[in-house]
């Protein structure tokens, strides 16, 4: 009978590779499945996408030319299974020819079976002889990452750890370790489910680094604070949990639903508004205002292997239009002297580092420096420029985290503030300065 852990993972492949869906909409549209084969299919496909580089690598050899697409899947799954996660032989290549035959690739079944018994007997040699992390990073995405590369793609090649954040006034959980930015932590492979304060809503998932850039607003009791493209609403939770009086803007009609859904879970309150954040036209000013920008999310490649797949450098051009759109219309929202962190889930210095010049030429805002006392639980995090950089390399020993940028901005307005253009000129040099010291290239440039 065919395998239905394989099965699935294969259209979980075909629904990444073929149709550009990311994996986690993809397995949400399987057809009715076990739970435990869902999640069995879910870390197969993973792992594959993890690690294509690598396994085409370890194939190649034992390949007269390139098979079609559907056939290198089938062969993923099985040298997966052999190399990444200690599948038996005989259950890998059989499940794997079985695999090849339900899915009308019949004539290939003796080519898979062959190549898999190989692979079984000098893959894991061969591993040793290949740079894994180097395979299996685009080269576009290598080349932006500047000095940190190899970190970082060395994080990618292992699962995330599962993060959570504590409502105020709850202990951590047994079993977890307490981080020092505040976040508790549990290994990679812990399911949700099976933390009962999770459950009841006391606590709630978010990676470390994410954690963040709310914690660097410190909003305080009775601030106005607005969270712009807020759901799923992590970061709403820990400003409501601060006291401020929160409002909370989604464009998206069913991921607003889902942030109303975590705050209620949360027996957390805050002002929800379903709106564009870059035209929406609130009543009043507020104190301060969370920007966690749309973006291309290469930090988080480590919990979505499917973004090294999906993404191109086109994809990042446009998130900086929308990232210019929305930090334009962020003056508005703020009265006079109010701050703004603006962040997002990219290890892009294109949005980062350079939106933040952007957005400072402009001459409403003037850059506002974290210092190390604000940052003293992780400080090989604080730029030189007073940015917020994390990477997934960070923390190695701990399991690592998700690559976030963070700046903080301050409203400017008014007449005679004759250090306003200049303060936006040399915030703008230095930012621009210090991406190309630390060795950054954007992704337009690393095309070649």
């Amino acid at each position: 009978m065919p395998d239905p852990v394989r099965q699935a993972a294969f259209d979980l492949l075909t629904a990444v590779l073929e149709h550009r869906r990311p994996l986690d909409d993809a397995l949400d549209s399987l057809p009715a499945a076990a739970p435990r084969d869902r999640a069995a299919a879910h870390r197969l496909a993973a792992a594959v996408l993890r690690r294509v580089g690598t396994l085409d690598a370890v194939i190649e050899p034992y390949l007269r030319k390139r098979p079609p697409e559907p056939v290198r899947y089938v062969l993923w799954i099985g040298a997966a299974g052999l190399l990444l996660l200690d599948t038996p032989e005989h259950a890998a290549v059989a499940t794997a020819v079985e695999l090849a035959r339900s899915r009308g690739l019949a004539p290939f079944a003796g080519l898979v079976n062959a190549v898999l018994r190989r692979v079984a007997t000098t893959g894991a040699a061969a591993l040793t002889d290949l740079d894994g992390p180097r395979l299996d990073t685009p080269p576009w995405m290598w080349a932006s990452w500047g000095d940190n590369a190899r970190a970082i793609a060395v994080a990618h090649m292992h699962p995330a750890p599962l993060d959570l954040t504590l409502r105020p006034g709850i202990g951590a959980p047994p079993g977890a370790e307490i981080l020092p930015t505040g976040s508790v932590r549990f290994p990679p492979g812990t399911p949700p489910e099976s933390l009962e304060q999770l459950v009841e809503g006391a606590m709630w998932v978010q990676d470390a680094a994410a954690a963040l850039p709310a914690r660097l607003l410190a909003a305080q009791p009775g601030e106005r604070v607005a969270d712009l493209c807020a759901a799923p609403g992590g970061k709403t939770g820990q400003l409501a949990a601060s006291g401020a009086v929160v409002t909370a803007v989604e464009r998206d009609r069913n991921r607003m639903r889902r942030m109303e859904e975590n705050l209620r879970r949360w027996r957390l309150g805050a002002r929800l508004v379903q709106a564009d954040a870059a035209t929406w036209q609130p009543d009043d000013v507020f104190d301060a205002v969370l920007l966690d920008a749309p973006c291309s999310a290469t930090g988080t490649i480590r919990r979505h292997p499917d973004i090294p797949r999906l993404k191109r450098p086109q994809d990042v051009r446009a998130m900086t239009r929308a990232q210019d759109r929305l930090l334009s219309a962020a003056p508005r929202l703020l009265r006079s002297g109010g701050r703004l962190i603006y962040a997002v889930c990219s290890l892009q210095p294109e949005e980062g580092p350079e939106r933040v010049a952007a957005a400072l030429a402009g001459g409403q805002w003037r850059l506002e420096p974290f210092t190390p006392a604000e940052l003293v639980a992780l400080p090989e995090a604080r730029t030189e420029e007073g940015f917020l950089r994390t990477h997934p390399g960070m923390w190695a020993e701990r399991g690592g985290m998700d690559g976030f940028f963070a700046a903080r901005l301050v409203r400017i307005t008014g007449n005679g503030e004759a250090q306003r253009h200049d303060g936006a000129r040399m915030a703008v040099g230095s930012v621009q300065h210090g991406a190309r010291r630390a060795g950054v290239r954007s992704a337009r440039f690393a095309r070649s």
